[in-house]
């Protein structure tokens, strides 16, 4: 499938496979050389997801965002359907012209990103890493090192021209896409050296003898990534070409390829029953909040209930007749009136002819006061007390005079 900024296909469409290896590549590489090292993973059992990234996509970050979008929705297609484990493959140049635009999406560092669940689930398939003569040193000469013909590199004097070439290519591509390429530097090995967070192992193949990536690169890359806690084999040989470590010895390389193929199934296996304990856990947490839930629900509709029966035992307390009955001249029944009656409390009195009442009015209280006649000295309101008898109060008040108080 012909995408923007380089080619991506599948090799086999078998379902039944070990997993897939995802395959970063590159100008660099033939395709003679790509085809057998496809036919040796598919002979190991697993399926190949190519990504053949165009010259350009090294200098231009945005073509190769644009593939590695693609290649990760590929992919997780793919694993919707049965999750499998992956491996990342990455010859010569494919890091910097697809793979390291792919760590930065997953770990969400990029302008796009993937879905919580997308994500979750390339990291949790994730097993590998395999770098074959790679990763490249991004730098000023990069460029014309893949661009001129090898035997033009073998003349007298080849390094002059093309430190010449060099800088007329670094400027003119300076020019057309207002950008430099130390500008990427940090950002392409900060990538590269991040992806140990995703807890997959490392196999990194190279040699003494490759002219494109000198064994100084590739050694300080993986004692770096060893520092950040990554598992990494390095396999050195002496004198081989560059992408031509699996012809000069194809056994010693087969089988170095299937320690890390296992060890990526392991790890896939790790992940997935981690994966299972952390789901199990949740959905402990969410039946516990849920029954938590219930029951305050079923505490709250108790307590509601119970305030509805005390109002209504409380109101069952008074009797009051309804106007039907009242009309009909019909009348309660004793037991209901003796069920329905309110009981009112009297309040205290204090009898005057007890032996209280006598204390406090100094005596015994006459039962009958009528018809004494009863004067007093002195005025009332500036007239005699006794024009004022005489003028027949009213009867409370007269009771009230007539009381020792």
């Amino acid at each position: 499938m012909l995408v923007e900024g380089g080619n991506v296909y599948w090799t086999r469409n078998e379902e039944e496979v070990e997993g897939i290896v995802v395959v970063f590549s590159w100008v660099s590489v033939e395709e003679r050389q790509l085809r057998k090292h496809v036919d040796l993973y598919g002979s190991l059992g697993w399926n190949c997801l190519v990504c053949c990234a165009d010259f350009l996509n090294a200098f231009h970050p945005e073509k190769a965002t644009a593939v590695a979008f693609f290649v990760l929705s590929e992919l997780i297609e793919k694993l919707r359907i049965k999750r499998r484990p992956v491996v990342f493959l990455s010859f010569s140049g494919g890091s910097k012209a697809c793979l390291y635009k792919v760590f930065q999406i997953i770990q969400g560092t990029c302008d796009g990103r993937l879905t919580v669940d997308d994500n979750q689930l390339v990291r949790s398939c994730l097993s590998a890493h395999i770098y074959d003569s790679g990763p490249l040193e991004f730098s000023s000469d990069f460029a014309a090192q893949f661009t001129l013909h090898p035997t033009i590199l073998k003349l007298p004097g080849a390094c002059k021209l093309m430190s010449w070439f060099a800088k007329g290519l670094q400027s003119s591509l300076d020019a057309l896409f207002l950008t430099k390429f130390r500008t990427q530097h940090a950002e392409y090995w900060q990538a590269l050296y991040s992806s140990t967070h995703l807890g997959a192992p490392y196999l990194v193949f190279c040699s003494d003898g490759d002219p494109l990536v000198p064994y100084r690169v590739v050694c300080s890359f993986a004692h770096r990534l060893r520092n950040l806690g990554g598992d990494v084999e390095l396999v050195k040989w002496n004198h081989s070409p560059h992408l031509g470590h699996y012809e000069q010895y194809p056994v010693q390389y087969k089988t170095a390829v299937s320690c890390i193929l296992e060890k990526a199934s392991s790890v896939f296996s790790r992940k997935t029953r981690e994966l299972e304990i952390k789901r199990s856990r949740m959905d402990a947490m969410h039946d516990d909040i849920s029954e938590l839930f219930c029951n305050l629900q079923k505490a709250a509709g108790d307590s509601s209930r119970g305030k509805r029966r005390i109002a209504v035992e409380t109101s069952d307390q008074y009797f009051a007749p309804s106007p039907e009955s009242q009309q009909g001249g019909s009348s309660p029944s004793q037991d209901q009136i003796r069920e329905g009656s309110v009981h009112f409390i009297n309040p205290p009195s204090i009898n005057a002819h007890s032996l209280l009442g006598q204390a406090l009015f100094d005596g015994c209280v006459p039962k009958n006061v009528e018809g004494w006649d009863i004067k007093f000295s002195g005025t009332l309101n500036g007239q005699p007390l006794g024009t004022a008898s005489r003028r027949s109060p009213p009867r409370g008040f007269k009771s009230f005079l007539r009381s020792k108080l």
